[in-house]
């Protein structure tokens, strides 16, 4: 039987990541694996059509942004921390989601990937394709797709 030790969750912090972090949880209660929580922050374009925006206001935007991921990280964390007995770390990170999810999977050397099969990005992200869907067909490790 596959025993992970380390996991990897990503979050957007939608209800279907929620319940991929569930489901990472109750497999690291009864594995004694590691949970690595990571949310990626979206690069922000610095022009569309015709607008751009400073590099200033736009590095602002970002570290707004990073911030106010890393404090609703901490509350999850903390709040699962109280009811679940599993290790649970967290990373915010800025850039490509799929690419900083699958880094992240390197960095960790986890041996399990968690992620909802459907995120808060809508329509668009499954015309051009989905985080979930890159991370699955680029991974190193087994993915559990939770819907």
């Amino acid at each position: 039987m596959f025993t992970p030790k380390k996991i990897v969750v990503a979050t957007d912090f939608s209800e279907y990541a929620d319940k991929a972090l569930k489901s990472a949880v109750d497999i690291a209660e009864r594995t004694n694996a590691e949970v690595y929580l990571v949310h990626v922050v979206d690069k922000i374009q610095q022009c569309v059509a015709d607008y751009c925006i400073d590099e200033g206001t736009m590095r602002n935007i970002e570290n707004q942004s990073l911030s106010a991921s890393r404090d609703k990280m901490q509350k999850k964390v903390q709040e699962l921390s109280r009811s679940r007995k599993a290790s649970i770390s967290f990373d915010v990170k800025a850039g490509v989601p799929y690419e900083e999810i699958l880094k992240e999977q390197e960095e960790k050397d986890a041996d399990l990937i968690v992620i909802a099969s459907h995120g808060k990005t809508g329509i668009l992200k499954h015309m051009t394709g989905s985080v979930a869907d890159k991370v699955v067909h680029h991974a190193r490790c087994p993915v559990l797709l939770v819907r």
